[in-house]
């Protein structure tokens, strides 16, 4: 089974240097990928302009994103992944995501949280025939278009594409839709537990997903949390303490990343849940601390 451990970077600095030099740090240092969510109303870069940017840069990096589904055309997400990742010659790593359901995102998004998983059903198998380089058409609640053959069309076939999500309608769709799963705020006992659904829902399916597809999320602190964050956290936490959640210290994070690692899961993008003042300092830490569990 490879480890690997991406970064996930959420940056108000807008200083193109900057970014460049993150990137740069990230494949210098060992790092397998550099991770860009999509949040439309925090201050983060729109992940696809800014990964294609990265990608003409440094022709090494891994490039990847946890893109919002909901709210788009399916044709023209189809259009902007299949060109991300045929011009970064087969670099693009997609994990498609309902979004967040709190305001202010939720209503920037626009669509019922209610709906979104219905949602993903309809369009999943829309998107991976487009991908396939199969002639589309689609007529349906979430997406409408003639027949289309995509042009140009990712580098591997098939294109890989993850979800993410714990709750267990979301896990049964992994397992019957994606090509791997990439869950956030989770312990390694719970992500246990979401693969063996994920497997037996795939074989009910008739489908097989990699052992190697299966990875976290997994953001990190370096001091206590404070009421604010836990606050925030606890919105998302399915209920869970956000200090069950979070380890705190690099050497916290790594022994919950071996955890993952016991249990199947080995493909990670860490986020330290505050952007560091210094991001080389933070990346030779953590690389210090964890980067010799890649294999």
């Amino acid at each position: 089974m490879k480890v690997r451990i991406g970064v996930s970077a959420l940056r108000g600095d807008s200083n193109p240097a900057s970014l460049a030099a993150l990137a740069d740090d990230i494949v210098s240092l060992g790092f397998d990928s550099i991770w860009l969510p999509e949040v439309l109303t925090q201050r983060v870069f729109d992940p696809f302009v800014a990964l294609a940017w990265l990608a003409g840069r440094n022709p090494k990096l891994k490039l990847g994103t946890t893109a919002l589904l909901p709210g788009r055309n399916p044709l023209r997400l189809a259009k902007q992944a299949a060109t991300a990742d045929a011009l970064s010659g087969g670099r693009f790593l997609l994990t498609l995501v309902p979004g967040l359901t709190q305001s202010p995102e939720r209503d920037a998004v626009g669509a019922d949280p209610r709906s979104r998983g219905k949602m993903i059903d309809e369009l999943f198998p829309v998107l991976r025939d487009l991908w396939d380089g199969k002639t589309v058409s689609h007529d349906g609640p979430w997406g409408r278009f003639p027949p289309t053959q995509l042009w140009p069309l990712p580098v591997h076939q098939p294109f890989d594409v993850w979800l993410g999500g714990m709750a267990r309608a979301a896990l049964v769709r992994c397992g019957r839709l994606a090509d791997g799963w990439l869950p956030s705020l989770c312990t390694p006992e719970e992500a246990a537990a979401g693969k063996t659904v994920i497997v037996e829902a795939a074989e009910e399916a008739g489908r097989e997903i990699s052992p190697e597809h299966f990875g976290a999320n997994v953001t990190y602190a370096h001091g206590s949390l404070d009421d604010a964050t836990v606050a925030a956290l606890s919105v998302r936490s399915r209920g869970r303490d956000p200090h069950e959640l979070v380890p705190v210290g690099l050497p916290a994070l790594r022994e919950r990343l071996e955890s993952f690692v016991a249990v199947g899961i080995s493909k990670f993008v860490v986020r330290p849940i505050a952007a560091p003042a210094e991001w080389r300092r933070e990346l030779e830490q953590l690389a210090g601390a964890v980067g010799d569990l890649q294999t």
